[in-house]
């Protein structure tokens, strides 16, 4: 019976998905699975032949692996690896090369042969491509194909870097690259302009002839491709469907990623449910928008025709559950993100006491304050809160080069005009001009040159803050020491970044804190910085009274915006309001027209956040209730 039950939740998915709480957790069990695997040639005296893939999704994995090896004795030497891909051209020494990649989170701390390794080579002259990839599907042949296959999933539904339009019985050859792909890798690269344009990637044919064949992918931003992938029609435009028609395949996905799965995001189509609160609120939120209907023009019907007719039974009639819906969501609307003073604060939000309250902001990087809530922000201040605002990072790495000389010319001029000797400042200036020139992409900006892109960052932070209403007083840098390694790649959060915190966190004592929790940040910044923030919480609640009274509440606006279901408050903004937070937005000129790492968005920020909170009122007067020019969107975190 249990069997049946699964089958009728999954039946929407066209191959074997299997789900784990986290990240680490499912990367130990594909390693222990490759383990088990290597193990067991070996006791046969036989080859274990596998496939392997880069990025950031299988680093875990390969951590695992050599743990494996250090501490419980796994041997590599009977093990032969083909890489998926490689970029072209692509020196095999670059920081970017996936034969670096491959050295560093793997095969320097195990004990494979140098000659079992293999990854196609990016160094090749054009004309000696088509060879090397004939030959490279030989060697596979000849030790009879691939035991075991490793795979990420891009976001255009790349595997390997076999893009849409790629056909199903491709071999290893050379591609050319989808632009998103690209843009995804521009970071890495210092810049989309120095990403390669082409690669050399197994063809679809080449993986699908593995005997086993693992695909994994982790959070919440892959969750749509995840959708298309597990329950998509077979297409060209999404390589990875074609997966669809092995026997021997299964994703392996951690929840996020997991997230958009119908037995997940709309249970009650596959399975009946228990409907709680929170359920309840995101059914009917998504039945109105799937119909274009307000929440209170729903019908028995609506319910009956799309899943939902068990609640329509169990908690009906439906003109009940409608209201009830639109009760909770209006409750969630409110002019007062401090708490409105002598009002009944029972339906609202925020609490009434203390009518003034301490709030802080905190900032992953120095202008996602203004970006995401700017306009609850000046709200706060002007409500007469006592609001500070705390940037967790210098975020010294988004300026441009340009900027930096020109600020530096900037000083020097200055200085010159009130007669002070510019003699040092010139040398210095100087120098950073020769390095400029020099400078390859992605290598890591003089001491000099990261000081001046943080000032930048810092002075345009300040302006912005003040613009809001805060006195110098209230505005804090933190400089975070993980953020502070000049690289794209950061440290791991060490003990500093959390008592800089708690101390911080003593010192205003805050009955609300605001965070990022933009989670789909690309750079991985946000979810860093909320980490440290909700560990110096936890360990300040043991020991400090006034953390029982701090409420914190998430943010969200420079990537993504919550979902409507999961929205506790949302503080519309007036016309006039919306051109304040543009305004201070503004205040930081380096990130404006085109910054150094936009992500996939071409829109600029100031119009990316007044796009976001424009929709988030649309949504809510869709659903029926009044029409707002734009909100903030956010919701509570229970810690």
């Amino acid at each position: 019976m249990a069997r049946l039950n699964l089958l009728e939740e999954t039946r929407f998915e066209k191959l074997p998905v299997s789900i784990y709480p986290n990240a680490q957790t499912a990367s130990i069990v594909v390693a222990q699975r490759i383990a088990k695997l290597i193990r067991h040639k070996q006791a046969e005296g036989r080859k274990a032949v596998l496939g392997l893939a880069t990025g950031v999704t299988p680093i875990a994995v390969y951590k695992e692996l050599v743990r494996l090896h250090l501490q419980e004795g796994l041997s590599f030497k009977n093990v032969i690896t083909f890489n998926l891909d490689e970029y072209f051209p692509m020196q095999a020494g670059s920081a970017q090369s996936y034969v670096t990649f491959m050295h560093e989170n793997l095969f320097d701390h195990i004990d494979i042969p140098a000659e079992n390794v293999h990854i196609p080579d990016g160094t090749l002259s054009q004309d000696e491509v088509a060879a090397f990839c004939l030959n490279y599907e030989k060697q596979i042949e000849d030790l009879g194909g691939l035991d075991f296959q490793l795979l990420g999933i891009g976001r255009t539904g790349h595997i390997g870097f076999n893009e849409p339009g790629s056909a199903p019985n491709s071999g290893t050859r050379l591609v050319t690259l989808d632009d998103l792909t690209r843009s995804d890798a521009s970071r890495d690269f210092g810049g989309k302009e120095n990403v390669p344009t082409k690669a050399i990637t197994m063809g679809i044919g080449t993986i699908f002839k593995a005997r086993e064949i693992i695909l994994m992918a982790w959070s919440a931003k892959k969750a749509p491709i995840v959708k298309k992938a597990v329950e998509g029609e077979i297409s060209g435009d999404v390589s990875a469907t074609y997966l669809q028609l092995s026997d021997h395949v299964e994703f392996i996905l951690d929840e996020g990623a997991a997230s958009e799965l119908t037995r997940f995001y709309t249970p009650w189509l596959v399975k009946d449910c228990t409907w709680d609160a929170q359920l309840k609120k995101k059914a009917v939120i998504w039945l109105a928008s799937e119909l274009k209907k307000p929440v209170l023009k729903l019908t028995e019907e609506d319910y009956n025709n799309h899943g939902m007719a068990q609640l329509a039974v169990e908690q009906g009639p439906v003109y009940n559950i409608n209201i009830d819906i639109f009760n909770k969501i209006q409750h969630t609307i409110t002019g007062w993100p401090g708490g409105k003073p002598n009002a009944d604060d029972s339906q609202r939000p925020e609490r009434a006491e203390p009518a003034k309250k301490r709030s802080l902001i905190f900032s992953p990087h120095p202008d996602d304050d203004v970006i995401s809530m700017g306009g609850t922000f000046i709200r706060l201040v002007d409500q007469g809160h006592d609001v500070h605002v705390a940037y967790q990072t210098s975020g010294n790495t988004a300026v441009w080069d340009d900027d930096v000389l020109r600020y530096v010319e900037f000083a020097i001029d200055f200085n010159q005009s009130i007669g002070k000797d510019t003699t040092e400042l010139e040398g210095i200036y100087d120098n950073m001009r020769d390095f400029i020139k020099q400078k390859r992409p992605n290598q890591i900006d003089s001491q000099e040159i990261r000081n001046v892109k943080g000032i930048i960052r810092k002075g345009e932070a300040i302006a912005g803050a003040r613009y809001a209403g805060l006195p110098d007083s209230s505005i804090h840098f933190m400089a975070l020491p993980f953020y502070e390694t000049g690289k794209t790649k950061k440290n791991p959060v060490g003990e500093e970044d959390i008592l800089l915190t708690i101390e911080l966190l003593q010192k205003v004592k805050p009955h609300q804190v605001f965070a990022a929790g933009d989670f789909a940040d690309p750079h991985g910044t946000h979810i860093v910085s909320f980490n440290i923030i909700l560990a110096a919480l936890q360990r300040l609640k043991a020991t400090e009274e006034w953390v029982k009274d701090c409420w914190l509440w998430l943010y969200r606006g420079a990537w993504h915006e919550f979902e409507t279901h999961e929205i506790e408050m949302a503080v519309p903004l007036s016309p006039q309001e919306v051109i304040r937070k543009r305004q201070a937005i503004f205040k930081h000129q380096s990130q404006k027209d085109t910054p150094v790492f936009p992500g996939d968005d071409a829109r600029e920020f100031w119009v990316r956040a007044e796009d976001r909170n424009r929709e988030t009122a649309n949504r809510y007067n869709e659903l029926g209730l009044a029409e707002y020019e734009a909100m903030e969107a956010f919701v509570r975190y229970k810690f």
